[in-house]
């Protein structure tokens, strides 16, 4: 029997119609769905009237989950691999299944969309043909070490954050180069999508007097 194809697929960041055609017939006619939170994908999947079995594999799976879903490829299932939002790979776990189809010969098929990390670029007005993407800080063990990083670095970083730590990392940041300057962008493609830019106490201060809306995804160029 052949072996059967792995698809890496690009789902919505926010906005359910940020997916291509493309997805739509993969998910369709994928044998399997493998997801982050089965919660998240089977909203996307009734929105598109698409009943396909899922199987879920996130950051915490142990290996047995990878071993069962080169398991299935290898019996000849083509399977769809997705995370929450975004393109799989990109700050999630994506990589380690990845890495296992390629020791075992299965074929890889990436299907292309949104990212967040596109998306601000998208919108940067500034020259990005160069800079660094660091996903998100760590939560304790070397956070300082991160930002000190991020400050010395000749090119513009962009990283992700949560809202329980985006304001606390942006004071640590302004303490280490308060000359930066910072695009930060929050609940892209979301109804309430806000961009706001300029330094970093200006960015602070903003929030600070619109505490309301430190809420959603973050992600942030500093420059």
């Amino acid at each position: 029997m052949n072996t059967g194809i792995l698809y890496i697929v690009a789902t919505p960041i926010g906005n359910l119609e940020d997916i291509t055609f493309r997805a739509i017939r993969t998910l369709k006619e994928a044998d399997l769905i493998a997801c982050e939170d089965t919660r998240v994908t089977q909203k996307l999947l009734h929105h598109y009237e698409i009943k396909k079995p899922v199987i879920s594999y996130f950051q915490h799976s142990k290996l047995s989950k990878v071993e069962q879903i080169i398991g299935e490829l290898r019996s000849g299932k083509n399977i769809a691999l997705v995370t929450d939002a975004g393109t799989p790979g990109i700050s999630d776990p994506g990589s380690k299944l990845v890495g296992s189809a390629i020791e075992n010969g299965v074929k890889i098929v990436p299907i292309p969309g949104t990212s967040a990390l596109g998306a601000i670029i998208g919108v940067a007005g500034i020259d990005l043909q160069k800079f660094v993407f660091w996903a998100f800080p760590p939560h304790k063990k070397g956070r300082e070490t991160f930002f000190k990083e991020v400050a010395a670095s000749k090119y513009p970083v962009i990283y992700f954050d949560s809202v329980h730590r985006v304001l606390k990392n942006l004071e640590l940041l302004r303490s280490l180069a308060p000359e930066k300057k910072i695009i930060l962008g929050r609940e892209l493609t979301k109804m309430f999508e806000e961009i706001v830019r300029g330094k970093i106490s200006e960015v602070l201060e903003y929030f600070e007097k619109n505490k309301a809306k430190v809420k959603g995804e973050f992600v942030i160029i500093v420059y």
